[in-house]
């Protein structure tokens, strides 16, 4: 019998909200991030990538079931559902050998819910649900979240992220104040380190090292703060179909959806951010560091996605849930193990998503796709220099109240449909990357327009909210954030 051949590590390295363009290799003017451009220099980037519902439950559902969000039925944000799903991705990477390991952000109910992974050190940064004073004790975050739990035990039983004077979704931004190893972004990488100390070496393995940042808050140490404050920025990029009524109204909340009004408050908001990217990717330099020391480097694929970005004050707009591109794409790097050997550092403008990720993974381990899973595999078309994705559009949708939308992304082009009002949005991405000119009712693009609404017909048509009546679309149907249908 001949040797059985050696199957790979893989390596999932995710973070949340960061922006698909603020990457060094994707030509940020501002943004650093050496190590994650050393990825894709060695693989392959994609710069049409996407979170097709852009927050961090339903984006995560995507990933680990590789499910498009009317199958696994997030359609917004919302905490305190189960997570029932029959196959996930580290199940089925479980269940074919692989010894999986979860470090880092989950963000799913329960808790401990550890969805296939062997192990789990969890820390799903500061979620307000589950500190409420009726969670019960076991779910409540101070007691099953692990780096909460180290982090009391090293400096005290009241210290906490929040030290910082800083809330978990504002764009107030300041330095971390305790010293560099207690901040979650470098425990994430410690504990990643560890497991590599600590792992089996005759099993192949599975790493999700899954960090918080650059979600607020913005607190990075305070010498990635330097690296940015002496800059000139590039502001954030305002429309000319935008108006500042709303950031007028909010902008001197601290932790709006617009973004702050001051100026000089946006520039330290634009610091803040760009400091805790660039301490996101030393940390990660560290553990791609530990890979080559341990010998492993080669051997191992990796991956690299968020699960949503970051608006950052651009239209006005803070956060995600938008479909606009700071908050709707993502960075998508696969690198490392043999990916793209020989046609290293490629770009291609395939379109892909979250859901993409499980089939990719579970393909590049030879492990059978599940019949389930509706994302594309790109591990062919990584290895191969001809291979493509046979996929015209992505389907988009965020339920946001009263600014709740539904949007087609090609390539070139976007529409967006506000369920709400009746708005609709075009954008001409392929040449306004910044989407500054709505040009919906321009003549020379109405066949345009008319085309993607259709498509967003057609993806409504049978909903449970009711969206499309007769062929057309209905406004002011009440959105919802949980499907209570089953659509597979």
């Amino acid at each position: 019998m001949g040797k059985e051949k050696k199957r790979k590590n893989i390596v999932l390295l995710m973070t949340d909200q960061l922006r698909g363009d603020c990457l060094g290799c994707a030509g940020h003017p501002d943004v650093k991030t050496p190590y994650l451009d050393t990825l894709a220099s060695k693989g392959i980037r994609f710069p049409n990538a996407y979170s097709a519902c852009p927050s961090c439950v339903p984006a995560r559902a995507a990933l680990h079931t590789g499910l498009t969000q009317e199958s696994h039925r997030r359609v917004g944000y919302s905490d305190g559902i189960p997570w029932n799903y029959p196959s996930t991705m580290a199940g089925e990477l479980t269940k074919a050998g692989y010894y999986t390991q979860c470090v880092g952000k989950m963000h799913v109910d329960p808790l401990r819910n550890y969805l296939g992974f062997c192990n789990v050190e969890l820390h799903d940064g500061y979620l307000h649900y589950y500190r409420d004073p009726d969670i019960p004790y076991r779910e409540n975050q101070k007691q099953a979240d692990d780096y909460f739990h180290w982090l009391k035990q090293e400096k005290g039983i009241d210290c906490d992220v929040t030290d910082t004077g800083l809330e978990c979704n504002s764009w107030v931004a300041r330095p971390w104040i305790y010293e560099e190893k207690y901040h979650p972004t470098n425990w994430v990488t410690d504990r990643s380190i560890d497991f590599l100390r600590r792992r089996d070496p005759d099993m192949p393995f599975f790493l999700f090292a899954s960090y918080l940042r650059p979600h607020p808050p913005f607190d990075a140490p305070q010498c990635y703060f330097d690296m940015y404050s002496g800059k000139e920025l590039t502001p954030p990029a305002i429309g000319d179909w935008c108006d500042d009524e709303a950031l007028r109204e909010r902008g001197r909340i601290f932790d709006s959806d617009t973004g702050p009004l001051d100026p000089e408050l946006v520039r330290q908001m634009q610091i803040g951010y760009y400091a805790c990217v660039t301490h996101l990717d030393h940390q990660i330099g560290r553990l791609l560091q530990a890979l080559i020391e341990n010998k492993l480097y080669e051997d191992t694929i990796i991956l690299f996605v968020s699960d949503h970005g970051e608006l950052l004050g651009d239209h006005h707009l803070f956060r995600k849930s938008r479909a606009y591109q700071g908050s709707s794409r993502i960075p998508f790097i696969i690198s490392g193990g043999g990916a793209a050997q020989g046609r290293a550092g490629r770009v291609s403008r395939e379109l892909v998503e979250l859901r993409d990720v499980m089939p990719t993974v579970l393909e590049a381990a030879g492990v059978a796709v599940p019949d389930s899973v509706e994302g594309i595999s790109l591990w062919d078309m990584v290895q191969t220099e001809n291979g493509f994705v046979d996929r015209e559009y992505l389907h988009g949708e965020h339920a946001l109240g009263a600014a709740s939308s539904h949007w087609i992304v090609t390539r070139l082009e976007k529409y967006i449909w506000y369920s709400q009002t009746g708005e609709e949005q075009y954008f001409r991405i392929g040449t306004d990357e910044n989407e500054l000119h709505n040009l919906v009712h321009d003549e020379l693009y109405q066949d345009r327009v008319v085309k993607l609404r259709e498509l967003l017909i057609h993806e409504l048509e049978g909903r449970e909210e009711g969206f499309v009546k007769d062929g057309r679309l209905v406004t002011g149907c009440e959105p919802i954030v949980w499907l209570t249908k089953d659509r597979r």
